[in-house]
């Protein structure tokens, strides 16, 4: 195996955290793909957030295909943290970060944006709503939200892809299936949710009643 394939990756991250900008982040994001990794322990650990990851180390001497490994942790739902023996980690891909690589071969769309947890629409504007594609949410991190949800005690969560314009979509999930949580807590909600999901996506939590169409299962 040709170990020259690695030092692009730990050049770059030898570079100081207070010197990084977007443009090492795109040179870092593909040195990573183009690179291998040392998995650092066989099974996922859960991070200060509370989410799993699996812990991996840059190497010049490093084995693993970047590449194998982000397709194996995204069929499990496990997110990427990055030398986390340092002070501060290189870098955390959340889930969501990690599927829409495999989709779009993108970690990050339009970086900048925000998540959201509010939505207006103007009486008698016309929306556009359906269950989201597959394109949208490919079937098997549509399984591992679902899942996420259940284990929350939410047996049959709801959700509705709305947009007012077709160019920019909001996911709206059901308060009513979400058990109508009080609003001090719908950010929090749309924030752990968000994980699960690229970083450009919008996440509203929205009552059924304001919509005609009907909410499909997640």
């Amino acid at each position: 195996m040709d170990l020259e394939v690695n030092k692009p990756l730990v050049d770059l991250v030898n570079i100081p955290i207070g010197s990084r900008d977007w443009e090492w982040e795109k040179s870092f994001f593909q040195a990573l793909v183009n690179g291998n990794v040392n998995v650092m322990m066989a099974e996922p650990q859960t991070g200060p957030d509370g989410w799993p990851y699996m812990f991996v180390e840059t190497s010049l001497e490093a084995t693993e295909p970047s590449l194998k490994l982000m397709q194996w942790i995204s069929e499990r739902g496990i997110g990427l943290a990055l030398n986390v023996q340092k002070t501060q980690p290189d870098f955390v891909f959340s889930y969501g970060m990690i599927w829409s690589y495999r989709e779009t071969a993108q970690f990050i769309v339009n970086p900048g944006e925000t998540v959201t947890n509010e939505i207006e629409f103007q009486k008698g504007e016309s929306i556009y709503a359906q269950n989201p594609s597959e394109q949208y949410l490919p079937k098997y991190a549509r399984a591992i939200l679902r899942k996420f949800l259940e284990d929350q005690g939410i047996k049959e969560p709801k959700f509705l892809l709305v947009s007012q314009d077709l160019k920019q979509f909001d996911l709206c999930f059901s308060l009513e299936s979400l058990g109508n949580p009080p609003k001090e807590e719908h950010t929090g909600i749309a924030e752990a949710l968000s994980w699960f999901l690229p970083t450009h996506y919008s996440i509203v939590l929205v009552s059924e009643k304001a919509f005609s169409k009907s909410f499909f299962l997640v």
